[in-house]
């Protein structure tokens, strides 16, 4: 994998929601329903309950359809964190194999992802169908990103047709249940601070940037103090 540099870490995972974007799709496509849905997400993400209990919960209570799902995608994009395409970018160029993987729904990470830059064949989410009208139908059920365990699963599955070293950094607990898969789990608490996830975490970024990122991958810098 050729590079101008000599990248500490060959591929890096990025969590979506609260890391590469400050929002919650789920939580953008809520409406009337924010708070419960928001309560359930949070319970998910701090580890609470298991994702498949509030996974297929939270989009029966919303109904999004293809338009709403296409908003939350431009939102990700609107809110996406300052300097992230930057950030990329400088790892891209590199030699470094960015990839996403997230429990967001698929057509609107790809709306973030394309905008970054990132092959689609390297981004991982929930998908879901429509109608020919656009009306939800339901989402992917059998992905592994719908429940927990699922991104170390996975990123299991990604070893094989990735180089190592390995970095993942994310907010929440899913991120920090794949942290077995990597060589380095960076916390990303520069949106959401989720204490378990920090106490867990190989190195913790309290600033919403990513720049610590590409000084760890591509400069070999020293972890941010807690």
């Amino acid at each position: 994998m050729g590079g101008l540099l000599d990248p500490a870490f060959r591929t890096v995972y990025f969590d979506c929601d609260s890391t590469l974007s400050r929002i919650e799709g789920v939580d953008e496509l809520a409406s009337e329903y924010r708070a419960e849905v928001g309560t359930l997400t949070e319970s998910a993400m701090v580890g609470e309950v298991p994702l498949e209990e509030v996974y297929g919960r939270r989009l029966d209570l919303i109904q999004p359809g293809a338009r709403d799902v296409r908003h939350v995608g431009q939102r990700y994009i609107e809110e996406r964190v300052p300097g992230v395409e930057h950030a990329v970018a400088a790892l891209q160029q590199a030699g470094v194999d960015v990839r996403v993987i997230s429990g967001g729904l698929l057509p609107a990470v790809l709306h973030l992802t394309r905008f970054l830059g990132i092959p689609d064949d390297r981004v991982a989410a929930v998908d879901v169908t429509f109608d020919d009208r656009g009306r939800y139908l339901g989402f992917d059920a059998d992905s592994p990103l719908a429940r927990a365990g699922g991104k170390a699963d996975l990123l299991r599955r990604w070893r094989s047709v990735t180089e190592g070293p390995w970095m993942l950094v994310g907010d929440g607990a899913t991120d920090l249940e794949a942290k077995s898969q990597v060589d380095l789990f960076v916390a990303f608490a520069g949106i959401v601070r989720r204490p378990n996830v920090i106490a867990g975490a190989d190195v913790v970024i309290e600033e919403p940037s990513l720049q610590h990122i590409v000084d760890l991958v591509l400069h070999h810098g020293t972890a941010p103090s807690r």
